[in-house]
């Protein structure tokens, strides 16, 4: 549409003359106290956002045509089952196939047969640290340009195990050889950085950046010391990122986090792209009133396309209670569907480009992750406090944080802490054990747990039905 200066008449108006209108209207109320409120992450977020807000700064673009494909997971434990339900879900929508691999015993041939490996992306949740399955997948992908993500973390491991697979030498060793067989694929990346772990957990969005940051330093660092050719223009790194409820700060922590990359990257002479693969938290699930998860899991969904993730996968609303079923599967295939098809989602990460609001929360995350950041280097780097127990434990204070205001409903999660059904039973429908596991073991470091929310409130409605 061209510009027939349909607003050329009206004077342009400042944030402090909509700041005074406003403080007129409220007829003596105090501004700060009646409408400025503190998140989690202790930013002040005011009721209007103006032009002076951005304080002169270049705004973050993504790259235009910027688009990001529906994904679903399979377990692949049958590899005859997974490749059946694979083809079956790519006729039904699906894009992109995210396989779950439980063992070194894999069979490539069998799993990705029939599947167009030229236009399908493919992610391996490998649930095992070893070299000979990705040789055997590289032999098996040959020359097809297919892009891969093997998403490899081993600190991501030893945060929510407590362990190395083996020990960190060794698991160093084998990375090295995995990014050896893959570094001549230039579609194909190694290395994730798992930053769903935090969030689930309980982090708010300054540390899951911080820590998600530090977390890709300590692999860069590595590489750069062991192998520099290997950072050297072209390092490939998949995200995989948790998608919280509060909407629009979701959408900035994910452009956060490529801005974040990016700075980072040009540090070591890096000029790609990050990869993110996002999808919604389970930290506000709730096995009671479930049926409100598909309202959750819909707005982290936008959050995460308004964000500007690669690659969204939902999570069923029955996921924490129930084991994999077709019905779970295809409802969450089709709240991504509707978003891409029926609401013209296919490339609306442009949409918050220029938004006051948003542009202001993405570099006040950004900024305030790349302080922590930086404090976390200075004094040895993520690994070091990983090890030393600095990061759980702010973690756990942030959680506890959050989970206070959980129990005294200023967080509200409807149905599970306001507005609750008492008829609503679910002790007969659990085919899943929804609540945290404890299995005592000797471990090197503390495990990183995740906790939903409800969990209390939950085992106790359970205990009393």
């Amino acid at each position: 549409m061209s510009n027939v200066g349909l607003f050329d008449e009206f004077p342009p108006v400042s944030a402090k003359q909509w700041k005074q209108k406003i403080q007129f209207d409220l007829k003596g109320a105090d501004y700060n106290d009646t409408l400025v409120w503190e998140s989690l992450e202790g930013i002040n977020v005011k009721p209007f956002y103006h032009a002076e807000d951005l304080g002169g700064l270049k705004t973050f673009n993504l790259p235009k045509g910027h688009g990001w494909r529906i994904a679903q997971t399979i377990y692949s434990g049958d590899v005859g089952k997974a490749n059946a339900k694979a083809l079956d879900i790519l006729k039904k929508g699906v894009e992109s196939l995210v396989f779950t691999i439980p063992n070194e015993n894999i069979d490539f041939v069998t799993l990705l047969n029939g599947i167009d490996l030229e236009t399908t992306p493919l992610h391996f949740n490998f649930q095992f640290l070893g070299v000979e399955p990705v040789k055997k997948l590289m032999a098996y992908l040959g020359d097809k340009k297919t892009q891969v993500h093997l998403n490899i973390d081993l600190i991501g491991n030893l945060a929510r195990s407590g362990n190395w697979c083996q020990n960190m030498g060794k698991d160093h060793a084998i990375l090295e050889e995995i990014y050896a067989v893959t570094s001549k694929k230039e579609r194909v990346s190694s290395i994730g950085i798992d930053t769903s772990l935090y969030q689930n957990a309980g982090a708010n969005n300054i540390q899951q950046l911080a820590y998600g940051l530090a977390h890709t330093n300590e692999y860069l660092n590595h590489f750069s010391n062991v192998i520099p050719s290997a950072v050297e223009g072209h390092f490939p790194i998949t995200f995989k990122v948790a998608v919280g409820g509060n909407y629009f700060f979701e959408i900035a922590k994910l452009r956060a986090l490529r801005w974040l990359w990016k700075s980072l990257a040009s540090e070591y002479g890096i000029n790609n792209d990050c990869h993110i693969i996002a999808m919604p938290s389970k930290r506000n699930k709730t096995v009671y009133d479930y049926n409100v998860n598909l309202l959750r899991t819909t707005s982290e969904s936008m959050s995460a396309v308004l964000g500007g993730a690669d690659t969204v996968c939902n999570l069923p609303y029955d996921a924490i209670y129930h084991k994999d079923n077709e019905f779970g599967e295809r409802i969450a295939r089709n709240q991504l569907l509707l978003l891409k098809e029926e609401s013209y989602f296919e490339e609306a990460s442009q949409i918050s480009e220029g938004a006051y609001y948003i542009e202001s929360l993405t570099q006040q995350l950004a900024e305030k992750a790349l302080v922590l950041f930086k404090q976390i280097e200075k004094s040895g780097g993520f690994l070091d406090a990983l090890k030393k127990g600095t990061i759980l434990q702010k973690i756990k204070e942030s959680a506890a944080k959050e989970q206070q205001l959980f129990d005294e409903a200023q967080l509200v999660l409807v149905g599970t802490n306001k507005f609750q059904n008492k008829q609503d039973c679910m002790k007969e429908n659990l085919e899943l054990y929804p609540f945290v596991k404890t299995q005592p073991r000797k471990t090197l470091i503390e495990p990183m747990i995740e906790k939903r929310l409800a969990e209390t409130v939950e085992q106790k409605r359970l205990n009393d039905e």
